[in-house]
């Protein structure tokens, strides 16, 4: 039975825009930062598209964040 990989959970809008005001970056700095289009990451903060996995481990990079934090919203114990 093959494991089934799931997108993130739409959650992640919420964390995207908290966790680049706390990096103190604009939408174009973290953009330019992470090799995508200002209005794809505004898309991604608003929650109209969602990133890829791809993305998303850039993204947790960046913000130095823990993957179930930016993917989930909460961090599990």
């Amino acid at each position: 039975h093959k494991a089934e990989r799931k997108e993130p959970n739409m959650e992640i809008r919420i964390t995207l825009r908290a966790a680049r005001v706390n990096a103190n970056l604009t939408q174009t700095q973290a953009a330019k930062q992470l090799g995508i289009d200002r209005t794809t990451l505004q898309n991604y903060e608003k929650g109209i598209t969602v990133p890829n996995w791809d993305t998303v481990y850039k993204i947790r990079d960046l913000y130095k964040l823990p993957l179930e934090v930016l993917v989930f919203g909460t961090q599990t114990a």
